[in-house]
């Protein structure tokens, strides 16, 4: 049987290595206990995924590096070499000094000798023991960027991680972070799906020669912080009845045709199959120009992060404007 992950396109990153352009989110809320998780991630595999995106954050580091070792054993991939394992700097460890040590730890829990990319979570640098779910203002300290990213680039260079990017960061701190970069990030993981198109971004960061990642490419439905600006939207529904293809499909659909690849969250097996099969069609421009028409909203949440006391005052210098 061929494996539908041999179907799966894939897009070369400015470091000359491969990623393929679907990959599966490894959060959750709640998360199922671990074994269950690495059953999970196992059936993913079985249906042709090899990309995986998980963080320090989400908690599934473990299970996920389980799960590579069970596909190993069992034969279901040849080498570790066959995934692209995605990882994620959290904000407690943004820090030049607090780099190295972090990522050392998360290839303790996967189990693994070197990731395929390494992420800054968000611009951000949180107090160590900050907890996630409950902080303070006063929890939010000053991001040194510059100095962060050089250890970013030391991790690269001792081989423990193939590639390096960011996630959540705009135009504007990306062209800050060239002033003193020696390693331009490779990917950009942002908030992007029809509801939050990037316009701004998306242009950019091709000139750059950096790839755009989207998360939220359903908009989060579901969840506590998300909305149904995407699978409820009347346009998007139309164009799935007409085309006898589901809402996520579309919506996956767009990103993909954006050149952005999707980070897609579901633990059901079917819906896990089911976002694969964005491929074989293409929206036409007449579909495309009625999905720019859809009203364009950024996903709250990030209010958090923002005091005017703090290093960042408003969501405007947060997202420098772009919002």
């Amino acid at each position: 049987m061929e494996k539908a992950g041999e179907t799966i396109p894939e897009i070369v990153l400015n470091t000359g290595h491969k990623m393929p352009l679907v990959g599966l989110g490894c959060a959750g809320q709640p998360l199922p206990p671990s074994e269950q998780l690495v059953s999970i991630f196992i059936d993913a595999m079985e249906i042709g995924y090899r990309h995986f995106d998980t963080a320090a954050l989400y908690g599934t580091e473990e299970a996920l590096g389980k799960a590579v070792a069970k596909a190993l054993e069992i034969g279901l991939i040849k080498s570790r070499d066959e995934l692209f394992i995605t990882s994620k700097l959290w904000s407690t460890d943004a820090d030049h000094d607090l780099v190295l040590p972090a990522l050392k730890q998360t290839l303790g829990k996967l189990g693994l000798e070197y990731l395929d990319l390494y992420l800054i979570h968000w611009p951000l640098r949180l107090k160590q023991g900050t907890s996630v779910s409950n902080f303070t203002k006063d929890a939010i300290l000053p991001f040194d960027m510059h100095g962060t990213w050089k250890a970013m680039e030391e991790c690269s260079k001792l081989g423990l991680t193939k590639s390096i990017g960011l996630s959540n960061f705009t135009c504007e701190k990306i062209s800050k972070l060239q002033e003193s970069a020696t390693i331009l990030p490779a990917v950009n993981q942002v908030e992007m799906n029809v509801g939050w198109q990037q316009r701004k971004l998306v242009p950019f960061a091709k000139e750059k020669g950096i790839h755009i990642s989207a998360w939220s490419p359903l908009g989060g439905y579901g969840t506590s912080w998300g909305s149904n600006a995407v699978m409820e939207n009347p346009i998007i529904k139309n164009i799935a009845d007409s085309r006898n293809k589901t809402v996520p499909q579309v919506a996956l659909r767009w990103v993909y045709q954006q050149g952005a690849s999707v980070i897609v969250k579901s633990f059901s097996k079917e819906r896990m199959k089911q976002n694969l099969q964005i491929f074989d069609w293409e929206l036409t421009k007449e579909e495309m120009d009625q999905i720019l028409q859809i009203p364009q909203r950024r996903a709250p949440g990030t209010e958090a992060l923002v005091d005017p006391t703090g290093p960042y005052k408003s969501l405007e210098e947060f997202w420098d404007g772009d919002i």
